[in-house]
């Protein structure tokens, strides 16, 4: 297993964001429940230049200072008064910058998952939910249990981590195809809501173990 350490995100947000698609997110819960994803979507925001960044124009708030923090730093807000979002901080400490996980799909604990998100073990689930299990931000932090308490995290700790393989499941990621294309749900950044900043895969491979 190849943990992803400070030196992956200490680069190019848009970089980081990239390379990131295909990666393995791990969050062990208090029991040890180990809930496995790969990442599918991501969307890169630079506070420098970005009018949708929570810290553009050097903008610093109890929200926003995590964004300033060591790069892999985990920075997750809490938005609309339901829903948990988690980003990476990336590039050197003292630049507001990061990467949101937009969406993945599951690799283990696909039952806890599915329980944290419709009530249910995954085998119940109709296809319709199976696909939107983890497909937003919001869906993800549900599915696997990521709230506020977790931000500023540095991510090479125990309970949450992004690696680009583990012994069950290769690293894929060089023979992905990623699209690139706008941001979404980000009308209010004016320029900003043009910038080619998100990553994805259309057509994700089905991940080893999965059922």
């Amino acid at each position: 297993m190849a943990r992803l350490g400070k030196e992956f995100y200490d680069r190019d947000t848009l970089t980081v964001a990239r390379e990131l698609v295909g990666c393995y997110l791990v969050r062990i819960l208090p029991d040890g429940t180990p809930l496995v994803c790969r990442l599918t979507e991501t969307e890169a925001y630079v506070g420098a230049v970005d009018k949708a960044c929570h810290a553009y124009g050097g903008r610093r708030t109890a929200r926003t200072e995590t964004l300033y923090a060591a790069p892999g730093t985990t920075y997750v807000y809490f938005i609309y008064g339901m829903h948990h979002c988690l980003n990476l901080v990336t590039e050197p400490e003292g630049v507001a910058s990061a990467v949101l996980i937009r969406g993945a799909v599951p690799v283990e604990g696909l039952d806890e998952i599915a329980r944290r998100r419709f009530g249910t073990d995954y085998a119940a689930l109709t296809p319709a939910r199976r696909r939107a299990l983890l497909n937003g931000p919001g869906k993800l932090c549900q599915g696997l249990g990521i709230t506020r308490e977790d931000n500023g995290l540095l991510v090479d700790n125990p309970a949450l981590y992004l690696c680009d393989a583990l012994p069950s499941h290769p690293d894929i990621r060089s023979g992905l195809s990623i699209s690139a294309g706008p941001r979404i749900g980000i009308d209010y950044a004016q320029e900003a809501a043009d910038f080619p900043w998100r990553f994805y895969v259309a057509d994700f491979p089905a991940s080893p173990g999965r059922k």
